[in-house]
């Protein structure tokens, strides 16, 4: 599930990221979304190509990986994110919630470090 009232679009500085087209209300779901478990062995693989930057970490000790069918891997990075994702490792599904209002236009951004507001570097140079 993902909403109709998102879209795909060039982001600035940051090749493609998730815009809302309307305003969306402080916790809400914006996608719902399977993903794609790769064991630990496909991971390691899969990290030796352009997927690197869109695998997540995956299972109880994080050390398989997952790949979202919707537009999970293509939300952008911020330490000032204005929404986060649970991971649901039984169903293999991953969800995006908003934090607070997104005003219509606005870019959708998770912290890649899975809490909001957790700062620790992550691998590439980032906002």
């Amino acid at each position: 599930m993902i909403l109709p009232i998102l879209v795909v679009a060039p982001s600035e500085n940051r090749g493609r990221g998730v815009f809302a087209t309307e305003s969306i209300e402080a916790e809400t779901t914006i996608e719902i979304s399977p993903v794609l478990v790769l064991s630990k062995e496909d991971r390691a693989k899969a990290e030796e190509t352009v997927l690197y930057n869109y695998v997540f970490e995956w299972g109880d000790a994080y050390e398989m990986g997952a790949l979202g069918m919707g537009y999970i891997s293509i939300y952008n990075h911020s330490y000032q994110s204005n929404c986060y994702y649970e991971m649901d490792f039984e169903n293999e599904l991953m969800v995006i919630k908003t934090l607070r209002q997104i005003a219509a236009g606005e870019e959708l951004f998770i912290n890649y470090n899975a809490v909001p507001d957790d700062t620790t570097p992550i691998w590439f140079n980032a906002q």
